[in-house]
């Protein structure tokens, strides 16, 4: 196995015939067998600019998806899209959100064709992303359960579900995105790691769970401003994390407050560790990327370190993107290249 092995947390940008460029959740510029014939093309694209960059864990850059959360929720029973609610989501911003009317159930998997498709498309170990159950419980109005925790465990069933159609299809990590981990620090520890480990229940194939401080967008930015001088979020979370059954946490450095050796604090974890900032348009160079890696590797053996970006790429160009993928490959070879790997 490649020592240093990169990956990307997630998202791409889409082409500008699929969707508008630089804008998160841009609706769909197609219709019917155009916009599945276009996702197809588009996850080519993404597949490609990841190999050509040197990335190891392969990902479809989200292109299928319009949210993180809600394109997964389309695919479930006991949620009305039409009649939307307004919310306040991860305590930062409103948002009109779908509403959880009923029992919530899972008639079928949502992403096994798009995830078979994907296998197919490359050589390369493949990692795909589900939200977690947690932030998929803050990301809708519930007025069925009654009760955050109640709505999370029911939506860690459903996610079991569609995980294990994606490890049939051929998936080799399977990523749990919850960037909720970074607001309700009593509740992850009271019930949202159980949710997490109910959601991997038994699945034959890596899990990582992928908690960061946000896209690069103005609530996000905001947000991070009161922090303070160091984010120590981290923390209060890691301990928990580090005794769980997930192998793989993913989590924010480059250009961030935290404190490096925050990182000591998941011994015994993979960590993918953000060494590209996706909140600038400034491209990292290879040098700048492998300081990064260096300076985490005194907290994390390198057989655990897996290079990565912050969070996802989707506000940003493509051409900024795809040269913040080529710095992130260039960077874990020049640190391979000097310990002789």
């Amino acid at each position: 196995m490649t020592l240093l092995p990169t990956t990307i947390s997630g998202s791409l940008p889409k082409p500008r015939w699929l969707a508008s460029p630089e804008r998160l959740w841009a609706p769909w510029l197609l219709e019917g067998e155009a916009l599945a014939e276009g996702q197809r093309d588009a996850v080519r694209v993404a597949l490609r600019e990841q190999e050509e960059a040197g990335i190891d864990i392969v990902t479809d850059g989200e292109q299928t998806r319009q949210h993180f959360v809600t394109s997964f929720i389309e695919g479930l029973e006991g949620v009305d899209f039409e009649n939307r609610a307004t919310i306040k989501i991860r305590q930062r911003y409103e948002a009109s959100v779908p509403r959880v009317v009923g029992p919530v159930s899972l008639p079928a998997p949502v992403f096994g064709e798009d995830a078979r498709f994907l296998v197919s498309e490359t050589s390369q170990p493949v990692k795909y992303q589900l939200p977690g159950p947690m932030t998929m419980a803050d990301t809708l109005a519930d007025e069925h359960y009654g009760d955050r925790e109640g709505l999370a465990m029911a939506f860690a069933e459903i996610l079991n579900l569609e995980a294990q159609a994606l490890v049939a299809a051929g998936v080799r990590v399977i990523q749990f995105d919850e960037p909720a981990f970074n607001v309700y620090m009593d509740d992850v520890k009271a019930w949202g790691i159980r949710a997490l480990e109910l959601a991997a229940r038994d699945l034959e194939c890596t899990i990582a769970v992928h908690i960061c401080y946000g896209y690069g967008i103005e609530a996000n930015i905001l947000w991070k401003r009161g922090l303070g001088s160091e984010w120590r979020q981290y923390e209060e979370t890691f301990p928990a994390l580090a005794d769980s059954t997930i192998d793989q946490v993913s989590l924010e450095v480059a250009n961030s407050r935290v404190p490096t050796e925050l990182l000591g604090l998941l011994a015994g974890k993979d960590l993918m560790v953000g060494v590209i900032d996706v909140a600038t348009d400034d491209v990292e160079t290879p040098e700048q990327v492998a300081a990064v890696i260096r300076a985490t590797m005194e907290y994390v053996p390198l057989e655990n370190l897996i290079p990565s970006t912050n969070c996802g790429l989707v506000p940003l160009s493509r051409t900024v993107a795809r040269a913040k993928l080529r710095a992130l490959g260039a960077g874990a070879a020049l640190v391979r290249a000097e310990l002789g790997m």
